[in-house]
């Protein structure tokens, strides 16, 4: 069973920076692709970025050079460092093992301008 737990959000304003934490039970977390997807109100949910089990990263235009994935293995997480936030940013923000099979609940990231 995997259950995909995100933690970290909030409220913060703009220019600045919350890293998201997504934790991970079941022993494939460490080797599946962990994506990261956001939902803002009356918008369907798209993709942010996603690193696969060797490392390999991938991120949406709207956030590359400003958003970055990582995996901490000791810990179970990935991570996203959001960095250089704007107003557009705020979403609920979903983690997802091995592209869309298995979601967490969200976490609320509101970026006040």
């Amino acid at each position: 069973q995997v259950h995909l737990v995100e933690s970290g959000g909030g409220l913060v304003q703009a220019g600045g920076s919350v890293r998201l934490s997504c934790a991970g039970s079941g022993s494939s977390f460490s080797i599946r692709t962990i994506g990261w997807y956001r939902q803002a109100p009356g918008k369907t949910r798209e993709f942010v970025a996603f690193i696969t089990g060797g490392g390999t990263t991938n991120y949406a235009d709207s956030v590359k050079g400003r958003f970055t994935i990582s995996r901490d293995k000791t810990r179970k997480t990935v991570d996203l460092l959001m960095d250089s936030l704007k107003p557009e940013d705020t979403a609920v923000y979903f983690c997802s093992q091995n592209y869309g099979e298995y979601w967490g609940q969200g976490t609320q990231v509101t970026v006040s301008s």
